[in-house]
């Protein structure tokens, strides 16, 4: 199978074994189907002398087998499936972010050194990547068939997908959702180059206006749209004495438990800072006056991305 159609990946190996392993067990069912009735078909044509008086016999012990046989291996390729899902799903610690923003009719794509790409992504090998995808309007779905991965882009929600390509080429990249009359030009290219080669890329990649930062755009947006004023500079909160509101603190938000005023507690991740940014109402922190306004429709997808981008530099506190 590889030979017909390469996998770059790793993982879209183990999707091809799979795949080959479902196809050879339903081969084989559909054989032994199909070749008892071809047999009974010659056995006991018109004509034909072989008695039809004698009753076969078969025992209990036969049946169980059989049985049993077919339930061992149909469950054991649900739970080989089932494993490679999860863990595709499943980004190592060290994977590299990238984030992707699909919008009627192409991929917008920015890497935390604030490089951007239209339909073209460049990527290391040998390194795990994850893509935090999301979409500024209608449903997309990013898919890779070389690496044999694909998953809806949905606006309003943050999607990932991880992947670790162990080859260098250039790969095809598709929407493979109907998104409106120009969906066939909602195509691209994923270059996968050495490490060496993506470093100069990245020093390179923003053309000759430059670029900043994702983190460093963000915390010029965090003071640009206000959030300074309600949250302190850096981040550090507010309280009626500094900034006379009382506002949480975003230094050090990123990646803990936060609780919510219905009581439910929840991780301060991606999804959960874009709501707070978009969409306060659905996360009201315990402890503090609703009183965050919403910036949607004020800015765009990517620039809350950029505004995140901040508020997770500030975990370490080298950013202020």
């Amino acid at each position: 199978m590889n030979g017909y159609w390469p996998s770059a990946t790793v993982e879209g190996r183990e999707v091809d074994f799979l795949l080959l392993a479902l196809l050879l067990v339903s081969y084989a069912v559909l054989a032994l189907v199909f070749g008892l009735i071809l047999l009974y078909m010659v056995r006991y044509r018109a004509g034909s002398g072989v008695s039809r008086g004698a009753r076969s016999r078969k025992t209990w012990r036969f049946e169980i087998s059989w049985t049993a046989a077919t339930l061992a291996i149909f469950f054991g390729l649900f739970i080989w499936g089932g494993d490679l899902y999860v863990r595709l799903f499943q980004p190592p610690a060290d994977a590299l972010q990238i984030y992707v923003v699909g919008k009627q009719w192409m991929w917008k794509v920015e890497h935390q050194g604030g490089q951007r790409e239209i339909n073209a992504l460049h990527i290391p090998i040998n390194r795990p990547i994850q893509l935090v995808m999301t979409s500024e309007d209608v449903i997309h779905d990013f898919a890779v068939p070389a690496f044999r991965i694909k998953h809806d882009v949905l606006p309003g929600r943050y999607e990932t997908l991880w992947f670790q390509v162990d080859t260098t080429g250039v790969f095809q990249l598709f929407c493979t959702q109907l998104c409106g009359v120009g969906h066939y030009s909602m195509t691209g290219e994923i270059v996968a180059m050495s490490q060496p080669d993506f470093e100069k890329w990245l020093a390179n990649g923003a053309g000759p206006e430059g670029h900043e930062d994702m983190a460093a755009a963000g915390k010029e947006l965090f003071t640009a749209h206000g959030c300074s004023g309600c949250h302190g500079e850096g981040g550090v909160g507010g309280s009626p004495e500094t900034t006379g509101v009382q506002a949480p603190a975003l230094s050090g938000l990123y990646g803990r438990s936060v609780k919510l005023q219905t009581g439910a507690t929840v991780t301060a991740d991606d999804k959960f800072i874009r709501d707070c940014i978009l969409t306060p109402d659905k996360t009201p922190v315990a402890g503090y006056p609703q009183i965050m306004p919403s910036f949607s429709g004020q800015i765009s997808e990517e620039k809350v991305l950029r505004l995140i981008a901040y508020i997770k530099s500030l975990k370490s506190g080298s950013r202020t």
